[in-house]
């Protein structure tokens, strides 16, 4: 099975899912953020591993404790996965911090903080058009 076939991508999919839907309601260790999402799944192609790319809103504090209780939950979510889908094999997990959200957040700001003067002065002409 090639990396990006149709099959690879249905299974990371549901994969996906399925920990979407443990790590907002199943798992009840106190150190996971209730803002907690998963971004997305990479199932290698022999079912082996699964890189899971997790995103936190918070502090670093909060997604260092959040990515700790979930390395301590992966037993418990691979015999959840093993239950609800139907894999030749189970695929070990490795959570990855995705910090992708905040990066363009940053970014964001920085771009705001340079166009204010171009949005005040061109407030300020027209302005000065509606007066004359």
């Amino acid at each position: 099975m090639r990396k990006n076939s149709i099959k690879n991508t249905r299974i990371n999919a549901e994969v996906m899912k399925e920990l979407a839907n443990l790590i907002r309601g199943g798992i009840k260790d106190p150190r996971i953020a209730p803002m907690t999402c998963v971004t997305d799944v990479e199932v290698a192609p022999d079912l082996k591993t699964c890189k899971v790319y997790i995103s936190v809103l918070g502090d670093e504090v909060t997604r260092q404790e959040t990515m700790e209780g979930l390395r301590n939950a992966e037993g418990f979510m691979r015999h959840h996965l093993a239950a609800t889908l139907n894999l030749r094999n189970t695929p070990t997990l490795k959570f990855i911090p995705d910090t992708s959200t905040e990066y363009g957040m940053a970014m964001s700001a920085k771009i705001d903080e340079v166009m204010a003067p171009i949005h005040a002065r061109d407030e300020a002409e027209g302005a000065q058009e509606d007066d004359e």
